[in-house]
């Protein structure tokens, strides 16, 4: 089934198999995926080279990306509907409990120890008392943590997904939800890769087969 006739993958163009978007918003939830300072925030150690290269990407952040979060955790708490978030940071001082992804060299290379004000989530997107808030030290959030147990007992069977990289912990977390028979609504306008053509690839990747690949307004239409 798809629901629009954006990100068609080879697998999709000839789905005649059309549907719509339905929340059932008791055993539906928000998850917000790493949208920590150390990955949206500009940071001040790049060289003006590097900074004109990631520039696209902080201003889609800016722009849509944050904003748009904003809109549905928004709507998510005016409705009383479950919400939660995942964020990166070791439990080790030394990282040593990092999965391997995290632990390789280049830009994945990263170590947030305990108490580390990187990781902490943007204020815009604070987390309010008795939302969850799950850490973890894999891409997966839901190989990576208690989530998909706890989202069992509450009995939600339907989650709704943003955050970033699309092509990383975005991809993962969904794929993951998926094979635990999760329904995934994915926002594309509130996600993002380091370019839009990897978030864009990703997304057609993701769409109709791990996922339904939406839009904000799309979602708080549904709602």
């Amino acid at each position: 089934m798809r629901v629009n006739d954006r990100h068609l993958s080879f697998y999709y163009e000839n789905d005649d198999d059309l549907g719509r978007i339905e929340i059932d918003r008791a055993k539906t939830a928000l998850l917000i995926v790493d949208m920590q300072h150390v990955f949206i925030t500009r940071p001040d150690y790049m060289d003006a080279r590097e900074r004109a290269r990631w520039e696209p990407f902080y201003r889609a952040i800016d722009e849509r990306v944050v904003p748009n979060n904003v809109r549905l955790l928004n709507a998510f708490r005016e409705l009383s509907m479950d919400v939660c978030f995942a964020r990166i940071q070791g439990q080790k001082r030394d990282g040593r409990d990092r999965s391997l992804d995290q632990k390789a060299t280049g830009y994945n290379e990263l170590l947030l120890p305990p108490g580390d004000p990187r990781a902490e989530i943007v204020p815009a997107l604070a987390p309010l008392p008795d939302e969850i808030v799950v850490t973890k030290t894999t891409d997966n959030v839901i190989a990576g943590t208690p989530l998909r147990l706890w989202l069992r007992n509450m009995g939600i069977d339907t989650v709704v997904v943003t955050g970033v990289l699309t092509d990383q912990c975005v991809s993962g977390t969904v794929r993951g939800l998926a094979d635990e028979s999760f329904k995934v609504w994915l926002i594309e306008d509130a996600s993002m890769a380091a370019t839009q053509r990897l978030h864009d690839n990703e997304l057609e990747i993701l769409n109709n087969i791990y996922c339904h690949v939406v839009t904000t307004d799309e979602l708080l239409a549904a709602l």
